[in-house]
């Protein structure tokens, strides 16, 4: 049974200038019915306290696709998060404003509001703190949340955007990065192949999918576990090594050695369009990524230990890796992604 979040109205008492004259202005901006999937994790805490709005949302998406939020008016947030790839893109790392690469591979955006930690080394644990790293850094938008804001209070459109999401029209970084959070936590993706036939929604996997399911939970579930086909925690498995000496994966958040080149393992679901794969880039097709796991990985005092303890490798045989790729087409969500079967 699918969870609700009911409507609400929220009603603001505004008083106007003239003391003798006082008057209650009523505005609607309801909570938005959003449908939790059965079965995936529990809300994070956030989102309680910045729950999706009709207009909140509204101003998010606008927001989110604004190309005034870089320096230059070149790039937004849709530039390297695009629908149809799961707001991942197909870059080995991201490219910012004037053509600069960025640190990472773009990771996709989808069920965030399930989710413990943003960004490759979990650096952010609120999504409503994530949307400034992207303004200001060099290598993406290298802008200031003051210049965005300035650039925004000069259109009506904007003005009354905020106005409608929040009762007035100050325009600040606090509204701007919620709202851009409220957009992202509707983007629930839940009805793929295998969710339609783990509801028993009359389709079925075919040979090849089964079989490559079962490959999955016998080689593949310890990390890509529960309905977001992650577990959320963060693992060296011994991928090639970014060469950028800024790299330290975890650590850079942590101060931890132990944590040197751990990432947070990353959902499965529509992996099939969020090519290349790794931190960055590193495997361009899914069958490149099965090989290198199969032929043995980099070696390291923390690597993890279903590895460590297996020859540093997840064998595969070659039918094995084309069934397990077969069952990870199922988890590509056509209706989410706004692309053709």
């Amino acid at each position: 049974m699918l969870k609700t979040i009911r409507n609400i109205s929220i009603i603001l008492l505004l008083v106007s200038c003239n003391h003798d004259d006082s008057e209650i202005i009523s505005y609607n901006n309801p909570e938005l019915e959003l449908h939790l999937p059965e079965g995936f994790p529990e809300l994070n805490n956030s989102f309680f306290d910045n729950k999706p709005t009709k207009y909140g949302v509204e101003l998010g998406e606008k927001l989110f696709f604004e190309k005034k939020l870089s320096a230059d008016n070149s790039i937004s947030c849709a530039s390297c998060h695009i629908k149809a790839h799961a707001f991942a893109d197909t870059h080995a790392q991201a490219i910012g404003i004037k053509g600069r690469i960025g640190f990472r591979n773009t990771p996709p955006i989808q069920n965030l509001a399930f989710v413990k930690f943003y960004n490759w080394d979990g650096n952010k644990r609120r999504l409503e703190e994530q949307p400034l790293v992207p303004i200001i850094t060099h290598e993406e938008m290298d802008s200031s949340i003051l210049e965005v804001i300035g650039k925004l209070k000069t259109e009506k459109e904007y003005l009354d955007l905020f106005h409608q999401a929040f009762g007035d029209e100050e325009i600040t970084g606090n509204r701007i990065y919620n709202s851009i959070a409220q957009y992202e936590y509707t983007l629930i993706s839940s009805n793929s192949k295998y969710d339609q036939v783990k509801r028993n929604e009359g389709t079925s996997f075919t040979e090849s999918e089964t079989e490559g399911y079962q490959v999955f939970q016998e080689k593949c579930i310890t990390c890509h576990s529960t309905e977001l086909f992650t577990d959320q925690s963060f693992r060296n498995i011994g991928f090639p090594v970014n060469p950028n000496t800024d790299e330290a994966g975890r650590a850079r958040v942590t101060g931890n050695l132990e944590d040197v080149m751990k990432f947070r393992v990353p959902t499965l679901r529509n992996i099939e369009v969020t090519a290349p794969y790794g931190s960055f880039g590193q495997f361009v097709t899914l069958k490149e990524l099965l090989d290198y796991l199969d032929n043995g990985v980099v070696v390291a005092d923390n690597l993890d230990p279903i590895l460590k303890n297996n020859e540093n490798k997840i064998p595969l045989s070659e039918d094995e890796k084309l069934n397990l790729i077969s069952f990870l087409k199922t988890l590509t969500d056509a209706k989410f992604l706004e692309i053709s079967n």
